[in-house]
């Protein structure tokens, strides 16, 4: 039987070897408890903790706030998870134990697209309400759900930006954007395969060349083959998408076997803690983020998207920087208190149409679903690393620092 953990604030280590605590969910009747199966081991086992600390910070903060009033009735928030190992197939025997055995109505995304591509059915064949904050790839709206409900911005987006600002940057340099060749690799799972789909298509808007275009192994360890190949073949535009071990094996032999481009770019660089693991090596590295602290977006429970950035690195020191995962999962749980207190109940069907109806500010950004259940209303940004810091660099009108064009060679 797969360990349990139940918390209505901080996980802490104990997560990480998925010890059991806490009390069961129908402990109290003036608690909610929403329920996930989500990545606490696994080769996504930090994404997993990023978005349980997040789910947890906010949880924690609602909580200090009086809760969540729900028809003339005041709530206290927790959380009640289950470790899906970084398996789909797990995610959805978990979610049938968390819906059939411990009566969970309400449901918190695991991590990841392809453990959320998983959930879904199951919640969809319950009439479950789910809010994610970590499957982003766009398949997931094209399927009818009408009970999955999902805080970000779709996966196609990610790395799409990198191929616009290249061309902008080359435009500027005197160079004909069609002159640009691309290298790069992806892992072969859901998100990113959505996220090449997106460059491909920006990549042809501009009449750019990809020169390489290859797999990640399935264990994300050694991409060197794909490299030597980038390394004689010379692309203006280099990118990669394997999650948290595909950025940090890809920055770490980009700098063992000197491979370098004028642009750069990968996903998950906050998770996989590159200024930490790689220095200097990481620098001038493009980041497609959710959210950034330098935002101007802010809300009644956190104030700013800075005030919830220092708010968590202080409640959560191991952390360098907030990777998105930790702050789009928190907006979920804001989402749900919100479609808490609309509905004015706790029937699930009158829950689902508070949350189809969503339209709020939050320090993550906006937050409007279209019919399909995914975000329209909020973008996706770049972040440079320059200096050890990640900055926003585009679009233009977030851009809190210039991009440093071309990237000097990693040191």
């Amino acid at each position: 039987m797969k360990r349990l953990v139940t918390h209505s604030a901080r996980l802490g280590a104990a997560i990480a070897v998925a010890l059991a605590f806490g009390a069961p969910a129908s402990a109290a009747d003036d608690v909610i408890t929403l329920g996930s199966a989500i990545s606490i081991t696994g080769k996504y086992s930090q994404e997993g903790k990023n978005a349980s600390d997040g789910y947890n910070f906010a949880v924690k903060r609602i909580n200090e706030m009086g809760g969540v009033k729900v028809g003339g009735k005041t709530y206290k928030l927790e959380v009640k998870y289950y470790d899906d190992e970084s398996t789909p197939a797990r995610t959805a025997q978990l979610l049938e134990r968390l819906i059939n055995q411990d009566g969970i109505k309400f449901v918190l995304g695991p991590y990841g697209s392809g453990p959320t591509k998983a959930a879904a059915p199951v919640t969809e064949k319950y009439k479950i309400p789910m809010v994610e904050a970590e499957g982003a790839s766009r398949s997931l709206f094209t399927q009818g759900y009408r009970y999955m409900f999902a805080a970000l911005s779709t996966s196609d987006q990610y790395l799409s930006p990198v191929i616009d600002l290249a061309a902008e940057l080359a435009q500027k340099s005197g160079k004909k954007p069609a002159d640009l060749k691309i290298g790069m690799a992806f892992e072969n799972d859901p998100f990113s395969l959505d996220v090449r789909d997106g460059v491909v298509e920006e990549a042809k808007k501009h009449n750019m060349k990809i020169v390489v275009d290859d797999k990640m192994p399935r264990d994300l360890s050694d991409i060197s083959a794909t490299l030597t190949k980038i390394k004689a073949l010379k692309p203006d535009i280099i990118v990669f998408s394997g999650h948290t071990k595909g950025a940090t094996t890809a920055t770490r032999q980009m700098k063992e076997m000197d491979v370098n481009a004028p642009v750069v770019a990968m996903t998950h660089c906050e998770s996989a803690k590159l200024t930490t693991q790689f220095g200097a090596a990481s620098e001038g590295i493009l980041c497609p983020t959710q959210w950034a602290e330098t935002l101007k977006y802010k809300d009644g429970v956190f104030g700013t998207a800075m005030d919830y950035n220092k708010a968590f690195l202080a409640a959560h020191p191991e952390y360098k920087i907030v990777p998105y995962q930790v702050a789009q999962a928190s907006a979920v749980i804001e989402i749900w208190a919100d479609a808490f207190r609309r509905a004015g109940s706790l029937d699930t069907e009158k829950l689902r149409d508070a949350l189809a109806k969503t339209e709020m500010e939050t320090f993550y950004g906006h937050i409007k679903f279209s019919e399909v259940g995914n975000n329209i209303a909020k973008p996706m940004v770049l972040r440079q690393i320059q200096g050890g810091n990640y900055v926003v660099v585009a679009p233009t009108k977030y851009a809190s620092e210039p991009v440093v064009y071309p990237r000097k060679a990693p040191q």
